[in-house]
């Protein structure tokens, strides 16, 4: 009888069993692994510090440091001397090599002293939780950052290896006065690079990030100093260091000398920037959405592009640009030797048209980095400068007219529009290179009628002149009544389809490249034809007789080439001077901020020598 209830028993527990043990099946397939967990949340397996950009000019020389306050550039394990390693691993982490990220003796340790004084005095941290808390914690002295740095460390030692860890942490952790990692501190303190240091020079340096403000060697040196020698003294008693090497290194002067940031040519760099985020944008495709007409769309792509730049910057890049260290200081030295200290301003900007690249631009007399720019976000009335690109060029594209033709300077009205020429005569029939060179306004508007307004501006459309709309669209546009007008570098620009027809916007930026030396990003532009060969031997003619026998003539100097057109604004507002030589196509603006009349500084014609010190400085 009992072995027959046990077999009931039996029986009708099995499926009970079944069920517990499905169920239980189920459970454990459908539970996350911890580890599942932990990579989920805690993602490693890419870590990228935020190191220094660099701006170079066209002779490799660095002009501009880009970074986010800070100073970092990153190291390989194998360029960092072992003595440094040992140093850190002697002074912060004994057990390096040997505990999974947590020392649990160093944490004992530090709760016990903590609960003495009922505060987080001690931190017990090894050097994979001081990694997790440089990069991705805060230094808040609390339990429940404490907690999050153990799992940080867990999964770095999980994800990373020893030589990683270390790696990164040599090039993380903070070492006073804005230089993150040895080799930025090296490059600050003593001017050179990590591997050129001395053993005190090494030591010195590593008895910083224990505390960066305590150790400040600008403001503690004598502390610094003293704990460099009880980082030295640990080496000898942990068998790292001779004992008559410790003596010699700690009696071993150590004189800082200290660099500079590097913020050369504030107008050009400035410009660079603005550069930068319209090639991010073009390479990455958000040009279209910048300009959508809806305002939300908009924000969010210039958001995006922002996200995109800062990430660039801040990832250890070089940015080429095509500056002429030479010509830029040579610009900013005419300009302010010819305007002088009063409140005229001015702006110039130098293309090397045959590679359309910008080697040149200065936005003030004075500019600071990151000021209001005039080279290229000042729009002003462009005067008898815009006369070749919207009357004479497109007249002589439509009809093929010889330079000889004559034209009528007489009087000119049209509804109640009465434009005078500059002297306020009116001149019979004259040659379409005498009314050029003189800058004669009524034969100007005459061949602009002749063309069409709607064809000439066809024509001037090529150039991408930003705040020129339809409503420019009207005879006195012909002689530079606009109703916002052109930046400098846009007109300068516009000059450039003189050299050969065509047109290509002139780039700053060269190449962005990262670390190893690789292409990131770089321009794709394609010239665009403007006008016929015929057109632009014709033009170049016109212009070379501005300086010649016309309103140019204080610019002109011997050389194989060169050519340009005048443009003052009425009541003297705007003095202009854009021309080309062999190799080069050049602007100059001169005015005040607030428009005002320089008829007082007209008559020295400064545009023009301005124009002619930088062309001769280039052309030599």
């Amino acid at each position: 009888m009992r072995t027959y209830l046990g077999y009931i028993t039996i029986f009708l527990l099995v499926p009970v069993l079944i069920s517990f043990i499905f169920l239980s099946y189920q459970e454990w397939t459908s539970a996350e692994s911890p580890y599942h967990v932990l990579d989920e949340r805690i993602p490693l397996d890419s870590i990228e510090l935020a190191q220094t950009s660099y701006m170079t000019a066209a002779n490799g020389k660095v002009i501009s440091q880009l970074s986010d306050g800070g100073k970092r550039t990153y190291l390989k394990l194998e360029d960092i001397p072992l003595f440094l390693e040992n140093l850190f691993i002697v002074s912060e982490d004994q057990k390096f090599y040997e505990h999974g990220g947590v020392d649990l003796s160093g944490i004992s340790r530090a709760l016990f002293i903590n609960s003495q004084h009922n505060t987080i005095e001690q931190g017990g941290s090894t050097i994979t939780q001081q990694l997790a808390r440089n990069v991705f914690l805060t230094h808040d002295k609390t339990y429940n950052r404490k907690l999050s740095e153990l799992l940080y460390a867990y999964q770095l030692e999980r994800k990373k290896s020893k030589a990683e860890i270390m790696e990164l942490y040599l090039n993380a952790i903070y070492f006073s006065n804005g230089a993150y990692g040895i080799e930025a501190a090296s490059q600050f303190y003593f001017s050179k690079p990590t591997g050129d240091l001395s053993k005190a020079e090494l030591a010195f340096l590593a008895a910083i990030p224990n505390n960066p403000e305590h150790y400040n060697p600008l403001k503690h040196y004598d502390e610094t100093k003293k704990r460099q020698e009880r980082l030295l003294k640990q080496m000898v008693a942990e068998g790292n260091l001779e004992q008559l090497e410790y003596h010699k290194l700690i009696k071993h002067t150590i004189r800082l000398n200290l660099s500079t940031p590097v913020e050369l040519y504030p107008d050009y760099v400035t410009y660079v920037h603005h550069e930068l985020k319209n090639l991010v944008a073009s390479s990455e495709g958000l040009t279209r959405t910048l300009k959508s007409p809806d305002k939300s769309v908009r924000q969010q792509a210039e958001a995006e592009l922002d996200q995109r730049v800062e990430k660039l910057v801040h990832s250890g890049v070089t940015i080429h640009t095509a500056l002429d260290t030479k010509l830029q200081t040579q610009s900013k030295t005419a300009l302010q030797a010819k305007v002088g200290v009063n409140d005229i301003e001015g702006a110039i900007v130098v293309i090397q048209h045959h590679t359309h690249e910008l080697v040149s631009l200065i936005g003030g007399k004075d500019y600071k980095i990151n000021s209001f720019n005039r080279a290229y976000q000042s729009y002003r009335q462009p005067g008898s400068a815009i006369k070749p690109l919207l009357d004479y060029a497109p007249y002589l594209e439509e009809t093929g007219a010889d330079i000889n033709q004559l034209v009528s300077g007489a009087s000119y009205c049209s509804h109640s529009y009465c434009p005078k020429n500059y002297s306020g005569d009116s001149y019979g029939m004259v040659s379409l290179k005498s009314a050029f060179a003189q800058s004669y306004n009524t034969p100007a508007i005459r061949l602009f009628e002749r063309t069409g307004i709607k064809k000439s501006f066809e024509h001037l459309d090529a150039f991408d002149f930003k705040m020129v709309t339809k409503k420019d669209h009207h005879i006195s546009s012909a002689i530079g009544g606009f109703e916002y007008g052109m930046s400098p570098l846009e007109l300068t620009n516009a000059y450039t389809s003189f050299q050969d027809g065509n047109y290509q916007p002139a780039r700053a930026i060269i190449k962005v490249t990262d670390k190893e030396g690789k292409t990131l990003y770089s321009w794709k532009d394609k010239s665009k034809k403007v006008w016929s060969k015929s057109t632009v031997g014709k033009m170049r003619q016109l212009l070379h007789e501005v300086t010649l026998t016309g309103t140019g003539r204080k610019a002109y100097f011997p050389t194989e080439y060169i050519g340009g057109k005048t443009g003052t604004t009425n009541d003297v507002k705007d003095m202009w001077f854009v021309g080309q030589t062999a190799n080069y196509t050049s602007g100059v603006w001169i005015g005040k901020d607030k428009p005002a009349n320089l008829q007082a500084i007209y008559s020295r014609s400064p545009h023009l020598l301005i124009w002619k010190d930088i062309n001769q400085t280039a052309e030599q």
